[in-house]
């Protein structure tokens, strides 16, 4: 039998609902490859093995008497550990959190139980999803499967690297900076970030809530739509969910599956031209730009001139943000409580617990936001970043007046060793010097494997006005009909 581990998320739920093999098979045969393959890659925090199969065998009874199943109906997924599941470990890579289960289910794990996907478990992360590299877990670093001696990206390099390594056929991560397209990018696998407030951020574990935007990341374009298809749409206990229907993803990554991009106005953005970027990367891109071409998109260059900014005016708000979410982990409420032995006070318990509990990227993004929030600083630093964040939203207003959407690479490098970067913060966070200004904007984006550089996957990046994300699920599948998906080694 073909190996069902190698199938896409679209093939198995078609295999599934047509009795030609149960869910259980396909739950197990992924729960095998974990088994088999995770000790060299710790893509996973937690793996739910029971709750697993138990998931798998209420599709096989529903497909038994007669239901219709839904497109994903039995395919296993990964979920990055940002996000709560009721009665399952729910860590952020922290230590804060150790051992905590939370009592509820957030929005999107709901939407993947009502959809009948199978969570197999919670995957790895940088600590509450601060870092590029999947190295700041307090559960050790996740492995590239393209050369388990390089970083898989980050923060959401565990969903990633179950791609890659075929422990699972479809993952969710969540985008601050980059989160799910840069570890796409460096996977060779596909990462979307959806326009902020088009997936509910009910029961995320928040970094900084204006930014945080869960999204999904799979093997092919087509996947990745369903999968954003069945997280998407409003979300009443968010407050910053938009009341929208999800756009035809669907629809939009079928019609680019075709290969044509006729009619289709790309801008290549003239800040991201060799800004830091490798020569091997830029080559890949640039072959790519060609091969839109000749599937008829026109492409133009955009300037977007304060996109150069973003950079700095993402690391004053994201850690302001941060330095405000990240309070209630006191020691009292939830998590971690070290020190209180009856002799110590509520304050020295809580500074213990947080000294023990975060990690060194965790209190370094603390201490900026303080520092950017606190009273004499707050306008020259945090009020200034956000004069910065409204210039780069009219940017991709201006742009998006001229062409229907944007494209760069997604990361300005390939997958860079383990331990590269870690003494060096600034260098570790140029990694999302390409997305980061999606996040500011709002907008999606989406990271599509375009080409190999010293055989590590290059990422091409599409980004599209806020709520057309269907545009940038056409280009992206255009783009995968021309140049194939891309296969690692054998782990």
């Amino acid at each position: 039998m073909t190996d069902l581990t190698r199938m896409t998320a679209t093939q198995i739920a078609g295999l599934v609902a047509a009795g030609e093999t149960s869910a259980v098979e396909v739950t197990q045969a992924h729960l095998d490859r974990i088994a088999a393959v995770d000790d060299r890659v710790n893509a996973f925090l937690h793996v739910d093995t029971e709750g697993a199969l138990a998931a798998a065998q209420q599709v096989d009874a529903r497909r038994a008497a007669g239901e219709a199943l839904g497109p994903l109906a039995g395919v296993p997924i990964a979920v990055k550990d940002v996000l709560t599941t009721k009665g399952v470990p729910t860590t952020v890579g922290s230590k804060i959190l150790e051992g905590w289960r939370p009592p509820y289910d957030s929005t999107i794990v709901q939407r993947l139980r009502a959809a009948g996907t199978v969570m197999l478990g919670k995957t790895n992360m940088d600590e509450f999803a601060m870092g590029s590299s999947t190295e700041y877990s307090a559960y050790g670093p996740t492995r590239n499967p393209w050369d388990t001696d390089r970083i898989p990206g980050g923060s959401g390099g565990g969903s990633a690297a179950a791609l890659a390594a075929y422990e699972a056929p479809l993952a969710i991560g969540s985008d601050t900076g980059g989160s799910i397209r840069q570890p796409g990018a460096v996977t060779g696998t596909v990462g979307a970030k959806p326009t902020y407030g088009g997936t509910s951020r009910y029961g995320l574990v928040a970094f900084s809530s204006s930014l945080d935007t869960p999204g999904p990341c799979a093997r092919t374009v087509l996947d990745a739509a369903l999968l954003h298809e069945a997280i998407g749409g409003h979300d009443p206990r968010d407050s910053t969910s938009i009341p929208a229907p999800v756009p035809d993803v669907v629809a939009a990554a079928k019609l680019g599956a075709t290969g044509d991009l006729t009619g289709v106005r790309l801008g290549v953005v003239t800040e991201f031209a060799g800004e830091g970027a490798e020569p091997g990367v830029l080559a890949a891109f640039n072959e790519a730009v060609d091969t839109l071409t000749k599937l008829g998109a026109e492409i133009v260059e955009v300037s977007c001139p304060h996109f150069k900014y973003a950079l700095p005016a993402y690391y004053l708000i994201a850690p302001s943000e941060c330095s405000s979410n990240l309070a209630r982990f006191d020691g009292v409420r939830f998590g971690l409580r070290v020190g209180d032995d009856g002799n110590r006070s509520l304050e020295e318990v809580m500074s213990l617990t947080r000294e023990a509990g975060f990690g060194a990227e965790v209190k370094r993004r603390i201490m900026i936001g303080t520092y950017a929030l606190s009273s004499g600083y707050y306008d020259a630093y945090y009020g200034q970043a956000q004069k910065v964040r409204t210039l780069i939203t009219r940017d991709f207003t201006a742009a998006f007046e001229r062409v229907d959407a944007l494209i760069s690479p997604t990361t300005p490098f390939v997958a860079f060793p383990l331990g590269a970067r870690t003494s060096d913060p600034y260098q570790m966070y140029l990694a999302d010097l390409f997305t980061i200004p999606t996040n500011l904007y709002g907008g999606p984006g989406i990271s599509v494997p375009c080409g190999l550089s010293d055989g590590l996957p290059v990422g091409l990046q599409v980004m599209a006005p806020t709520m057309a994300d269907d545009r940038m699920y056409r280009v992206a599948a255009a783009l995968e009909s021309a140049v194939g998906t891309f296969t690692p080694p054998a782990l």
